[in-house]
């Protein structure tokens, strides 16, 4: 397979004093430009890293079609603080920037509408091109996405695609190479070659994945839905790549809108039961998950949690694209790593051993994480509130108001990938991918740590380097604790707060058992912000008062914690039982979104949504092995 290498030249790691370390076997034959090696610090303790993998700019199909002209550049510059252009006029900027970015543009159709938008182009007559060129309006924006994805989701799999021309796809793939590389700067700013697989089932069943490179080297083209719509298919070629020294990783993400087919039990779409080789396969290649987006969480959902206060957490109850509804089971995190403990413990292999991230998915080319900073995602489509269904639409009767009831009224200002990693680097960052040394939230910058172990206990509190001591006695989240006898893991949680949102509420364990062959879960207080105590019996935090004034969206003052941290034990360990733990911690509750917007309307905050949103952090898990 052909290889395509970056401009720029692989980077030696060092800290100072430290010997420098050789390339990545991967990137052993890459040239090395030695007037370009760049030495940078590292941290042993490790630091947390905000990202996002989830961008599109002008290069994918829909984000053209919804008024997009951002360009891969234009992303990297949104990232680290600068402010960009949104389709409608009005310019897009962050509270303060991020520390990594993907840009992970459709595979399919790359590039493709811009050169239908080209009336003396080779496309410039094609049947498409006035209704992409008509895309200036939601309205044209609308028709053009439901003309192209129909076009879609109707052609023969079998037979050419006159939309799939590879050559204009690989000069897009190559802007994204380039841009990548362009902004790429270790220590400061990290950038990964990228792209979105966007595979879905007959009747809009999300299979969509982020494919994301290690290094410089990658493809020659992207593999795409046009390929095949099977991820088993993706997965064989990501492990083809490997043997060449292509080394990736896929990301699934909106598992919420898959009407339980991201996290099957059989093979795709057989009546094969999974077994060790789908699960070897399958980790291999998908190590993490994007649990919250703009399109919804898809940590838990209510109907699977009924016991879990905190479930119903921007809920997106459709698939994607789509009015059908997704059925929760197979479609949702906490779900799917509950089955893993139950195939591990039947049939001694578990293919959802993930962690997780957050990401946005926009395709504004710039993520909108603020609920009072927040311009959705899908260009002239959703910029107005009463498109986006926070506020009535016009003409709407004041004494009986009419809402839009399109599915970003589901949306969320979310998310954010956090990785623990030595320095702002792409290898580094990387292994953290692969360590599951990862977090997510729902857009603020909630920093979370979590070990277990034999040998932590409260005196880990006052040790003078907590987080040494903390990796010396046990094991971050994404590892394993195996069996020692009857003794008890104890667990070390921590989590800061985002100093622009706001304060923290409490710090929860989420831990999942097998017990008599059955899943269990169960939410577990562990922190309580304003000196608020866990009631033993019920497991929860007593109230702290934090409230929300929702004509104004002021919040109650003094209330909550910059930090919260715990070591705690579980006290219905059974040494027996498999297990797992992790960490969510939640905010005070602030408006969401829609609430900002209803009141810059100047009307009631519609009544079917929510008017205050808990955004939060949650944790990969630890694993305990009987």
């Amino acid at each position: 397979m052909k290889r395509l290498m970056g401009g720029l030249a692989t980077l030696v790691l060092a800290a100072c004093g430290q010997q420098e370390a050789s390339p990545p076997p991967a990137q052993a034959d890459a040239a090395v430009d030695q007037a370009a090696v760049v030495k940078v610090a590292v941290n042993a303790d490790k630091n947390a890293y905000f990202g996002d993998t989830h961008i599109h700019t002008v290069l994918s199909f829909d984000a053209f079609l919804m008024g997009t002209r951002r360009t891969p550049d234009d992303a990297y510059e949104f990232a680290k603080g600068a402010a960009i252009e949104h389709a409608s006029g009005f310019m897009m900027q962050m509270k303060k920037p991020v520390d990594f970015l993907a840009v992970s543009d459709h595979a399919f159709y790359l590039g493709m509408m811009r050169e239908l938008a080209d009336p003396s182009g080779a496309y410039g007559e094609h049947r498409f091109a006035e209704t992409v060129r008509g895309a200036t309006t939601a309205e044209g924006s609308s028709a053009g996405f439901q003309e192209i994805v129909g076009h879609l989701r109707g052609r023969d799999p079998d037979k050419a695609d006159d939309l799939d021309d590879r050559n204009i796809a690989r000069s897009a793939w190559q802007e994204i190479i380039d841009a990548a590389e362009r902004h790429n700067d270790p220590g400061k700013f990290t950038t990964f070659i990228g792209y979105e697989y966007t595979a879905s089932g007959p009747e809009a069943q999300n299979l969509h994945r982020n494919v994301i490179f290690r290094g410089s080297e990658v493809p020659a083209q992207p593999y795409s839905r046009l390929d095949s719509t099977n991820p088993e298919d993706l997965w064989a070629w990501m492990d083809s790549n490997r043997e060449e020294g292509i080394e990736s990783l896929a990301i699934p993400h909106n598992m919420n809108g898959s009407d339980g087919w991201m996290f099957e039990l059989n093979y795709h779409r057989s009546d094969k039961p999974l077994d060790a080789a789908y699960a070897d396969l399958r980790m291999r290649n998908e190590p993490i998950v994007e649990n919250s987006q703009v399109k919804g969480t898809s940590d838990t959902h209510p109907l699977l949690s009924p016991n879990d206060e905190w479930a119903d957490f921007e809920i997106m109850p459709v698939r994607i694209a789509s009015t059908l509804e997704s059925r929760p089971p197979g479609s949702y995190v906490r779900d799917a790593l509950l089955n893993g403990l139950l195939l591990q413990e039947e049939g001694g292999f578990n293919p959802y051993k993930f962690g997780v991230i957050g990401a946005s998915d926009t395709h504004n080319a710039a993520g909108s994480f603020e609920e009072d900073n927040y311009w959705s995602k899908t260009g002239l489509m959703d910029i107005e509130p009463f498109r986006r269904g926070s506020v009535p639409l016009p003409d709407s009767d004041p004494e009986n108001p009419e809402y839009s009831m399109g599915a970003s009224r589901y949306w969320g200002a979310s998310g954010l990938a956090g990785v623990w990693a030595e320095s702002n680097t792409r290898d580094a960052i990387y292994d953290g991918f692969r360590r599951k040394e990862t977090f997510s939230t729902s857009g603020p910058h909630i920093r979370v740590r979590f070990f277990g172990g034999y040998e932590i206990d409260q005196t880990l509190t006052d040790a003078a380097d907590v987080i040494a001591t903390a990796y010396a006695k046990g094991v971050p989240m994404g590892s394993e604790i195996d069996r020692d006898g009857d003794r008890v893991p104890s667990f070390y949680l921590w989590a800061s707060r985002d100093p622009d949102t706001q304060t923290l509420q409490r710090l929860q364990i989420i831990k999942g058992w097998i017990e008599d062959g059955e899943r269990r879960e169960a939410v577990i207080d562990v922190a309580c912000s304003d000196g608020g105590v866990v009631d033993p019996k019920t497991h929860r935090c007593s109230d702290n008062g934090a409230m929300v004034d929702l004509t104004t969206c002021a919040v109650t003052p003094d209330k909550g914690a910059n930090e919260l941290s715990a070591v705690w034990s579980d006290t219905n360990f059974d040494p027996a039982q498999r297990a797992l733990y992790y960490v969510r911690v939640l905010e005070n509750p602030k408006c969401r979104w829609s609430t900002w917007d209803a009141i810059r309307a100047g009307v009631t905050p519609r009544p079917d949504m929510h008017t205050t949103v808990q955004d939060r952090a949650w944790t990969s898990p630890i694993w305990y092995n009987p």
